[in-house]
């Protein structure tokens, strides 16, 4: 019954060394137009690209239309790369109330196809991640995209800032997991919990 134990516990262990050390982030940037994605692998705490690009949208006339485009992709995504977490950029709040209202809805349809696949969540503000790649909140995007280059030693050829902004989302929870400090993100396992949160994404 001791060894039983003992084999259940060296099981156990072994799996959560496992599910530490080697998962691949999913990291989005979402958009109306062109919405962004990263994915990066973790291994023994070392980074690499798994693959990032972008999704159009600006062929789509119906805002309807480009919901449904980017859950389809989203899982798509999921079902390709097959991630582990999602980490997804939050919405950054200007001016143009319909332009916010539209970013919030195409975000959380993202965050609906990643649930729906029980991908757990974090969301992160624009500012927490360009401190956690550059050092500084205020980086530019072009500064975001040269450090993550540089980083995961690529080039971004196609020179989409989308999409290495969404990089920029999965290395920084990567990051923000490797951190002690707690309460700089919020996680969610399901789409209740996030709405629960965060009443006003609900799609109407």
């Amino acid at each position: 019954m001791i060894f039983q134990q003992g084999v259940f516990y060296f099981l156990t262990l072994h799996k959560k060394v496992l599910v530490t050390n080697d998962k691949i982030i999913l990291g989005i940037d979402p958009g109306t137009i062109v919405m962004g994605y990263g994915l990066v692998h973790i291994k023994n705490g070392k980074l690499s690209l798994v693959a990032l690009g972008v999704i159009k949208l600006d062929k789509y006339d119906e805002h309807a239309d480009r919901l449904k485009k980017i859950f389809e992709r989203v899982i798509g995504l999921i079902e390709e790369y097959k991630p582990d977490e999602l980490s997804i950029e939050a919405p950054f709040f200007g001016k143009n109330v319909q332009s916010m209202l539209k970013l919030g809805r195409a975000q959380g349809v993202a965050i609906a196809a990643a649930l729906s696949k029980n991908i757990p969540m974090t969301e992160y503000s624009p500012k927490k991640i360009k401190q956690s790649i550059t050092g500084n909140g205020n980086a530019s995007k072009e500064q975001v995209a040269a450090m993550l280059e540089n980083l995961l030693n690529f080039k971004n050829e196609d020179k989409y800032l989308d999409a290495t902004d969404a990089l920029g989302a999965a290395v920084c929870h990567f990051f923000q997991n490797k951190s002690t400090t707690s309460g700089l993100k919020k996680s969610y396992s399901g789409w209740d919990a996030f709405l629960k949160d965060n009443p006003q994404r609900k799609i109407k």
